[in-house]
């Protein structure tokens, strides 16, 4: 009979009889789960299901047919004789030869005796064989006639084994069959039946940790039939596959200097690398080591190709040129789209690119929330890169020629992050470069490998030539770390520390107006900085008629509020829809398919606001494209209002340019007052402007001293607080507050409570 033998590496389980030196069967016990532990068991389920028995479950009892059948064959006879055991195999299982079946005789007769010897009498025996026998007969006859023959029949058990099963899986074992049991719930049910683990023995290794709640026999064929159907989609498979960071030593931009040829010697694989580092290993030295390492890599003739803070969308003359249809299932939207990669000069490396597409479209459709739409998506924005870049990174392939494909400052979005996944399962390097640590990369691959460094630098840009190269000085470098030790988080500010803003109106009593109003704004409720953005307090407010109708406290009270940072609009209105505007005519090309075409807007002769700094100007162009969104204005995406917001927006007077130049996100925020005495209605584009002020950071006033209607008839929505404060008075004269005197003698009140 056979006999166990330990395991040093599961793939013993695949040898042939004759490479086992010696009649030896395995049988484990599998409890933990490793990536090692996965690829084995699809492994050895496909063998078993190709030739051998998979168990799920319990093996089901012998019905009234089946024991019908065998009392008709076999008679109800019994006796504990080796001899009675084979001639009965051989009536009941004919197939067998005289070796196979004088092993299954012998191992049954070793499972009875020790069974009797453990007190079961001889009704128990009989009825413990004829269920060996029906099981042999309509469970494993395809099996038993394999026995000690080179391919070792397979036996892959599911579940939590019972007693008789486990003794009939020990005959099987003892006859020659490779045995696994698969126990996701562990060992304490099987050790009852098996203290000493006698029968079979636990594979154990290092990093096993518990299955996975989806993971099942289900699960690995489901696996298996999408590996049919992606065999079925590559066509032609390559003739080489990627052995990626296999031969590394973990050196970085060492191991990509490496030359191709000595990085392995397998004609069957093409080896390259796919390697984040994020940090820096030098302030000092780091440019000037990313520069000699490209020049280096060009030197040796290596196809060099540098990405800068991420990638740019495909366009739409890129995305119209993939030929595409309406699809209804996934695997007819793979094949389809394949299609459109070609790569005539070399049908290898095209074969490797269609092959990796459907890999990582595949990967993408297991996402949660993924559809067929989304999906299709995805593979259009990665066709259109590949096509984009692969003249730079592959003209002229051929193996085992390795490109460097370098991306600066991680990847921002998932589609990135999947382009340069799928860019390192084809014949190129992939080096993705984070300095600076405050930046976040969503990059995650099983294949990555991560170098990371303690120092952190800000870099825009890699340097590809010498003139691109700056290089900071120690002193420099030591004043960016005391900055910030002493910037972040502390409460404390650097002069414009921060590019991006967002505006929160705040809901406050009148009288905390006059407080707040000269406050830098660190100091107002709700105030903070969220991952470089400043989330500024503001305030966005009616004051509607005069306190106790004393006109002239009223005005005193509101000199108080001309700062140096405030635009006062006397006057109504301020922006007249008949006054001159250039970008009236073109506010229709700036806008398509709901967004602002910012860099049409930017390089249009009649763009007002290309001598602000840069952050001003994205940020002007952020809340203009917010105020649309958020459709304040009325007619907004109804009757073409969206335009009349673009032109007002981007046409607005230099005296309110300049408070946003000016405007430190960190202190104290510009303001604007509106004052309306009168009749006259408000215009609408100085609703627009109030409501863009109003998302820019400023503090918005509005005195109406008459109580009327004015701002709210072009608002969607009330946007803004609005203070009762006394007496309605009309055709009041709006005073020049620089004559005006401030000096009010106040009650013992106010003197309080305006504190």
């Amino acid at each position: 009979m056979f006999r166990q033998k330990e395991l040093q590496d599961l793939n013993g389980y695949f040898q042939n009889l004759n490479e086992r030196n010696g009649q030896w069967a395995y049988f484990y016990r599998i409890n933990g789960y490793s990536s090692e532990v996965k690829s084995f068991i699809q492994k050895y389920y496909d063998a078993a299901r190709r030739s051998g028995v998979v168990i799920e479950g319990r093996i089901p009892n012998p019905d009234e047919k089946n024991l019908a059948y065998y009392g008709e064959i076999m008679g109800m006879d019994f006796r504990m004789d080796a001899g009675f055991l084979a001639s009965g195999l051989k009536k009941w299982l004919p197939r067998m030869n005289d070796y196979q079946r004088q092993n299954v005789a012998a191992s049954i007769f070793d499972t009875l005796d020790r069974m009797r010897q453990e007190g079961k009498n001889e009704n128990m025996l009989r009825n413990a064989y004829i269920k060996f026998m029906c099981w042999l007969y309509y469970k494993f006859e395809r099996i038993v006639n394999q026995l000690g023959e080179g391919s070792i029949p397979k036996i892959l058990y599911e579940g939590e084994v019972s007693n008789y099963e486990l003794k009939l899986l020990e005959v099987l074992s003892h006859a020659g069959c490779d045995i696994v049991l698969l126990q996701y719930q562990g060992d304490a049910n099987y050790l009852k039946l098996d203290r000493e683990s006698r029968i079979s023995m636990e594979w154990k290794a290092e990093g096993l940790g518990p299955f996975p709640e989806t993971f099942n026999l289900k699960w690995i064929r489901q696996q298996l039939e999408q590996e049919m159907n992606r065999e079925r989609l590559y066509g032609r498979k390559p003739e080489v596959s990627a052995c990626t960071n296999a031969w590394i030593e973990g050196k970085g931009l060492e191991d990509i200097k490496r030359d191709v040829k000595s990085r392995g010697e397998d004609p069957k694989f093409f080896y390259n690398c796919f390697c984040r580092i994020s940090g820096v290993w030098d302030k000092l030295t780091y440019l000037n080591d990313l520069y000699q390492f490209q020049l280096e890599l060009k030197n040796k003739k290596r196809k060099v190709f540098i990405l800068d803070q991420g990638i740019a969308q495909p366009s739409m003359e890129e995305i119209n040129a993939i030929h595409r249809k309406n699809y209804a299932k996934q695997d007819q939207m793979l094949l389809d789209l394949s299609a459109n990669i070609k790569y005539t000069a070399n049908l290898e490396l095209e074969r490797i690119m269609k092959q990796a597409f459907v890999d990582m479209i595949s990967e993408e459709a297991e996402k949660p929330g993924m559809n067929l739409n989304k999906l299709t998506n995805k593979a259009v924005y990665l066709i259109c890169w590949l096509k984009r870049y692969q003249a730079e990174l592959f003209s002229n392939w051929k193996m085992p020629e390795i490109g460097c494909l370098i991306s600066l400052g991680g990847c921002r979005t998932e589609n990135e992050a999947m382009f340069l996944r799928f860019a390192a399962r084809l014949p190129v390097d992939v080096l993705v470069l984070c300095p600076d640590l405050n930046q976040g990369c969503c990059l995650k691959d099983s294949l990555l490998y991560e170098i990371h460094q303690e120092q952190s630098l800000a870099v825009e840009k890699y340097p590809r030539e010498n003139a691109e190269i700056r290089m900071g000085t120690a002193a420099y470098h030591a004043e960016r770390e005391l900055d910030d030790i002493m910037y972040r988080d502390s409460g404390i500010y650097r002069d414009r520390q921060y590019g991006k803003a967002n505006a929160l109106s705040l809901q406050t009593m009148y009288e905390e107006i006059a407080i707040l109003w000269d406050q830098e704004v660190k100091y107002r409720p709700n105030f903070s900085t969220v991952e470089g953005v400043v989330n500024i307090p503001v305030v966005f407010a009616k004051v509607s008629g005069v306190k106790a109708g004393n006109a002239s406290a009223y005005w005193s009270e509101m000199k108080k509020l001309v700062t140096d940072q405030t635009v006062v609009v006397r006057s109504v209105p301020y922006i007249s829809s008949t006054d001159p505007n250039p970008i009236k005519a073109h506010a229709a090309e700036f806008f398509k398919n709901g967004k602002l075409q910012r860099a049409k807007i930017k390089a249009h002769q009649s763009y007002p606001y290309g001598f602000l700094r840069e952050e001003i100007q994205e940020h002007i162009l952020d809340k203009l494209q917010l105020l649309i969104e958020q459709r304040v204005i009325k007619g907004t995406f109804e009757n073409g209002m969206e335009y009349t917001v673009i032109a007002t927006i981007l046409n607005m007077k230099m005296e309110i340019v300049r408070k946003i130049q000016g405007f430190d996100f960190t202190r104290k925020n510009p303001k604007f007052i509106y004052i309306n005495t009168t009749e006259h209605m408000i215009s609408l584009e100085d609703s627009i402007l109030a409501a863009f002020l109003n998302l820019a950071g400023f503090d918005v006033l509005f005195f109406v001293p008459t109580g009327y209607q004015n701002i709210e008839k072009y608002f969607n929505q009330r946007i803004m607080e609005e203070h009762q404060i006394g007496d309605y008075l009309y055709d009041l004269r709006v005073p020049d507050f620089g004559r005006l005197s401030s000096n009010i003698r106040q009650t013992w009140r106010e003197r309080i409570f305006k504190r």
